[in-house]
């Protein structure tokens, strides 16, 4: 079966430029690692990675070349707590513990290191601009596209105040498109986003108000991609990593059963869609 797909994968890729979007989601990206899994087992690689917020911490960690396995391992070694540090429960945490973690099991430093070509989303809350980080550091882009409004404290970098990318763009398949590829897969692994709550917890009311917003602007990267995979997640609670090993069997099973698709398009089966984008200065 391997040998087949790389031989459809060869073919392919004489022609098509593949990207890869990696969607926003807090703990939830723990999906994305079965989703590595499936694409190792099936023999598919992708010529670029795109992601916000969880989805370019997990992104990266696909474009420097782990295996599923050295992944796999990681996850032990993460707890709650180097995520959310603050012991005041209506304060946001540093990022400082997501910072260490990237430093420590990146095998490069900065983004353009990296063995597939890769860019993280964020916002710079001076100016509300996107930013697309192609180079620089790689724990303080990471950080930067991961710090939730509220929930975690903004990251200084380059004379930019940054906060999670998935306040401008959740799913970022518009980024790929723009940098040359012609087909795009994206994971969502937060696509129950923006169904509202019916608590009258503050916080929970908040983190609903976000999920509206971000489930806005998660529909232009929807209809941008060739492919979406949808890993069923909605138990879990994206702010804890309580249930990794069942996200991961989740996002696993999600991108199997989508595998069909993802063989068709790796043959030159699936048409390309006509895009109308803006370039970006």
């Amino acid at each position: 079966m391997n040998k087949l797909n790389e031989k459809r994968k060869q073919r392919f890729k004489k022609k098509y430029k593949v990207g890869l979007c990696l969607s926003g989601g807090g703990t939830r990206g723990f999906s994305f690692i079965g989703a590595f899994k499936a694409f190792e087992d099936y023999g598919i690689t992708f010529d670029m990675v795109a992601g916000t917020s969880a989805g370019s911490l997990f992104g990266a960690l696909y474009a420097c070349g782990l295996k599923y396995e050295d992944m796999f391992k990681l996850t032990n070694n993460i707890k709650n707590k180097d995520f959310k540090r603050s012991k005041l429960g209506f304060l946001p945490s540093k990022l400082d513990g997501l910072q260490q973690i990237i430093k420590t099991c990146m095998p490069v430093g900065r983004v353009e290191q990296l063995k597939i070509p890769y860019v993280a989303v964020a916002v710079d809350l001076k100016t509300g601009q996107e930013i697309h980080f192609k180079d620089g550091e790689l724990s303080k882009v990471i950080t930067g596209s991961c710090a939730i409004p509220g929930v975690f404290e903004p990251v200084k970098y380059r004379n930019m105040t940054l906060i999670d990318g998935g306040v401008a763009n959740n799913v970022p398949a518009d980024v790929l498109r723009l940098n040359g590829c012609d087909y795009v897969v994206t994971i969502d692994c937060n696509s129950t986003r923006g169904e509202g709550t019916t608590s009258e917890k503050l916080f929970k009311q908040f983190n609903a108000s976000i999920g509206i917003m971000t489930a806005t602007n998660s529909k232009k990267g929807h209809e941008l991609s060739d492919i979406l995979i949808c890993p069923r997640l909605k138990e879990f609670n994206s702010l804890k990593i309580n249930g990794k090993n069942d996200m991961i069997k989740e996002g696993y099973r999600a991108t199997v059963e989508a595998m069909p698709d993802l063989i068709k398009l790796f043959t030159g089966k699936i048409k390309k869609k006509k895009c109308n984008l803006m370039k970006r200065k």
